[in-house]
């Protein structure tokens, strides 16, 4: 017979589930933590304290007099100043390094634009100066639980390889290994696809809260997806999947970056939809803002412009219904130049979806635009390098922290 887990692991799982909840949830009195997680009010109390003796949470009075007589439960808060986690979105045209503290607060931040023509020297060299300053500016005992990095390619689940960057190249260059080494963080930098992370953030923080299987489409040059089913990140055998960019939508059409013909990237992407627009070959017309100035000029009555959405948004409402008849998702979010194409193509891509996607699985599905912003991959960025010490919080910080010097 198989045994059963052991107190140290229900331990552990409960210190984690708790932390999580402040995490994600914010502050909470110990009497909703006991109420919402099942505990009894002293297993609670003995998880705070671990948690408060390991610079974790702190625990105070309520700020605000409470409804009940009698005395008031303390209230458990993230250490948000010292605890904290550094969040790369490595963007075609601009870069953010973020330090985010526990609770998703985001301490500090730098951007920066990026040249398409830039090669990855200079890519890694504006991530280091801009996270190295928002290092120096931590508190002199915080402490970095973790790191993680936004790439708009394919990412290889095992070592965080960037196998495939059509719209970014950076050639054989380890992003993760270079960035860790260079900064001497003491955690690894681990590398992610941009899009299966915006999936992340709206699942945990964004419009996709309370839903467990949702669809998240980002454009950037580029068009990816990141796919959440039953509550988790569809990840595949390699960590490919969700290249929703690269199902063909029209066989024979645009010639794609990968090698195809007809992918959704193609159709739909930057580059397709300014041309559309008669835009392709005007100076600095390029990246969010030129798309914005598509929709903004349709919104204004500009046939080309009208008509060029029109399309885009045909292709774009494809892709969607086949992915509302594979996946049955609850919701679907648009992200990145996604959002502003979908906000101008709404009406076309709905169209397109009630004609395509099967009635019963349509009947339910929510499209949304990112409530996240511009910040969809950063925040994901952040939730995934604090993944972790959420789920072991201890033992991850007895690993990073050392007697002689908590800093990191």
């Amino acid at each position: 017979m198989k045994a059963g887990p052991s107190q140290e692991d229900i331990r552990r799982h409960n210190l984690g589930t708790l932390l999580r909840f402040v995490h994600l949830r914010g502050p909470a009195s110990r009497a909703t933590l006991a109420e919402t997680l099942g505990l009894n009010r002293s297993t609670i109390m003995a998880l705070t304290s671990d948690l408060t003796a390991a610079g974790l949470v702190r625990e105070e009075l309520p700020r605000k007099p409470g409804r009940r007589a009698g005395r008031p439960s303390l209230v458990v808060r993230p250490e948000s100043t010292r605890v904290y986690v550094l969040a790369f979105d490595v963007g075609v045209d601009r870069l953010v390094v973020a330090r985010v503290g526990l609770g998703g607060v985001v301490l500090d931040r730098r951007e920066a634009s990026r040249a398409r023509d830039a090669g990855p020297g200079e890519l890694l060299s504006t991530l280091v100066t801009g996270a190295r300053s928002l290092i120096r500016k931590a508190e002199r005992d915080a402490v970095c639980v973790g790191a993680a990095l936004g790439f708009p390619g394919t990412v290889r689940r095992t070592d965080h390889a960037v196998m495939f960057g059509p719209n970014l190249d950076i050639g054989e260059t380890r992003l993760g290994d270079v960035l860790s080494r260079r900064l001497g963080l003491g955690v690894p930098v681990s590398v992610c696809n941009d899009a299966n992370l915006g999936a992340l953030a709206e699942h945990e923080r964004g419009a996709g809260v309370g839903c467990d299987d949702l669809i998240y489409l980002h454009g950037d040059v580029g068009v990816g997806g990141g796919i959440i089913v039953g509550g988790r990140l569809l990840g595949g055998d390699d960590g490919f999947g969700g290249e929703i960019g690269h199902m063909v939508v029209n066989p024979g059409g645009l010639p794609c970056a990968c090698g195809s013909r007809g992918c959704l990237e193609a159709e739909v992407g930057e580059r397709t939809l300014l041309a559309h627009a008669g835009r392709a070959e005007e100076p600095g017309q390029t990246g969010r803002d030129a798309v914005r100035a598509v929709v903004d000029a349709a919104d204004r009555g500009d046939i080309v412009a009208r008509e060029a959405l029109h399309r885009v948004g045909t292709w774009l409402g494809l892709g969607v219904a086949n992915l509302v008849n594979i996946f049955n998702p609850g919701l679907i979010v648009f992200g990145g130049t996604l959002r502003d194409i979908y906000l101008g193509a709404a009406a076309q891509i709905r169209s397109v979806l009630a004609t395509n996607a099967l009635p019963a699985s349509r009947e339910r599905v929510r499209l949304r635009t990112t409530a996240l912003a511009d910040d969809t991959t950063l925040v994901g960025a952040a939730e995934f390098a604090f993944a972790e010490v959420l789920a072991d919080p201890l033992q991850v910080l007895a690993r990073l922290k050392s007697p002689e010097d908590s800093t990191v």
